[in-house]
């Protein structure tokens, strides 16, 4: 068996294909939205490396997944080819998302103040995938103003980063780290 090319040298000149064979810059708004993704995506497996409970660890992985999902979404140019059915986010997606968000903040002390991103490494780390998972939904959806891109898709980059707010929260709990909230001195 022939092993894969890593480098093809197509994109030497700074273009790249997109799903259905148009090429773009390597700057373009399609790229910087899902090479968002693809960093999100990144700073999740170094999130899951933090991560002492096994469910945590599968819900984690299972939205890595689905970043790869998205990326293939954002990546296709739906006005040469249609979607492939692995490149479709649904709203059973979004529910599972948000069922994962009710359960956690079920268990969590309620919010007093503002939660300033920190506390134990896990939880900063979090914190740090919830601000490009908002850089990514940002990303996204200036895309979707010039391309089509499912509503899906962006509901559920805004779940995404409610759901890391509250798991960020969850690890410090864990570890038994103290949450550090916002002292508001400009009162």
């Amino acid at each position: 068996m022939k092993k894969s090319l890593v480098y093809t040298k197509t994109g030497d000149k700074g273009t790249t294909a997109l799903i259905g064979g148009t090429r773009v810059s390597k700057t373009h708004i399609r790229l910087e939205a899902y090479g968002t993704v693809d960093e999100l995506n990144a700073q999740l497996g170094l999130l899951a490396t933090y991560l002492t409970d096994e469910k945590d660890k599968n819900v984690v992985l299972k939205v890595q997944n689905m970043l790869f999902t998205i990326g293939s979404h954002l990546a296709t140019d739906q006005e040469k080819v249609e979607l492939r059915e692995a490149s479709i986010i649904t709203l059973n997606h979004i529910a599972e998302l948000e069922q994962e968000i009710d359960a956690i903040d079920e268990a969590l002390p309620p919010l007093c103040a503002f939660v300033i991103p920190g506390g134990s490494r896990g939880s900063a780390v979090c914190h740090v995938c919830r601000t490009v998972c908002r850089r990514a939904e940002r990303r996204i959806l200036a895309l979707s103003e010039e391309y089509k891109i499912s509503s899906e898709v962006l509901s559920y980059m805004n779940r995404l980063s409610d759901y890391l707010f509250v798991l960020s929260r969850r690890i410090n709990v864990i570890k038994e780290t103290s949450e550090i909230f916002w002292d508001n001195i400009c009162k």
